[in-house]
């Protein structure tokens, strides 16, 4: 490791290395999409895998990142093109320690959807509040981007659409999960997907009545103090599946 790199606790890694290997389980990313977290003793640096799919990482596969997405121990290994992503959003919000960026299916046609926001349908999803913001990039990138978040500006725009929600919707792209640790920050990148897939069936059937925004506030309160349950459960589940 260089002599300006502080090495995190390897219980970080493998909570980070666990997280990757849970989102390709639980059906939030697959080859693509990734998950970072804010290095514990460097406020101003994180920890985010080499370009790979999530569902291979290992702990040898973690790099540090400079906010502004430079990587300080690749080497020659390639990185993610959308780490802005993650500096950008971890420069912005001091609050938060973890990120999650993925195109999990069901949440993706709420991103292109002019009629239908992405709504809490369940108390699991208080998270989402009185809805999630939406990144259009063609406001920064204008017309004819690919979608992605390649720079430190494009990452300065989805950064300033999140403001200060928990989730945010990214047209024709995906979306990005934000919270102050690694385990939240899973839990709401999976249950996001769950509850797109629950309000489709509720559109299906009409008139879905959505948790309200202090129904949504105590009901987060409530079920994310439980996150070491689902999260024990998922680690268990994914390093099973990895014996097999």
């Amino acid at each position: 490791m260089p002599s300006n790199l502080t090495a995190p606790d390897a219980s970080v890694i493998e909570d980070l290395v666990s997280a990757n290997h849970i989102l390709f389980d639980q059906g939030v990313v697959d080859a693509f999409g990734h998950v970072s977290v804010r290095h514990p003793q460097q406020a101003d640096r994180f920890l985010l895998a080499r370009n790979m799919a999530p569902g291979t990482v290992t702990a040898d596969d973690i790099l540090q990142y400079e906010l502004d997405g430079t990587p300080l121990d690749a080497g020659d290994r390639r990185v993610y093109l959308e780490r802005f992503i993650h500096g950008s959003i971890f420069r912005a919000r001091p609050d938060v320690m973890a990120v999650v960026h993925s195109h999990s299916p069901a949440v993706v046609p709420f991103s292109v959807s002019r009629k239908q926001r992405l709504l809490p349908v369940c108390h699991m999803s208080g998270f989402l509040g009185a809805g999630s913001p939406l990144f259009e990039i063609r406001d920064t990138a204008g017309d004819g981007s690919d979608l992605l978040v390649r720079d430190d500006g494009l990452g300065r725009a989805l950064a300033t659409s999140l403001g200060g929600a928990n989730f945010v919707l990214m047209r024709g792209h995906g979306s990005t999960a934000v919270a102050p640790s690694l385990k939240l920050a899973v839990y709401r990148a999976v249950y996001a997907e769950i509850n797109a897939r629950l309000q489709m069936q509720a559109l299906q059937l009409g008139d879905p009545e959505y948790l309200s925004a202090k129904e949504a506030q105590a009901a987060m309160a409530s079920t994310e103090g439980q996150v070491e349950r689902p999260w024990a459960l998922w680690k268990a589940d994914a390093a099973a599946r990895r014996k097999r």
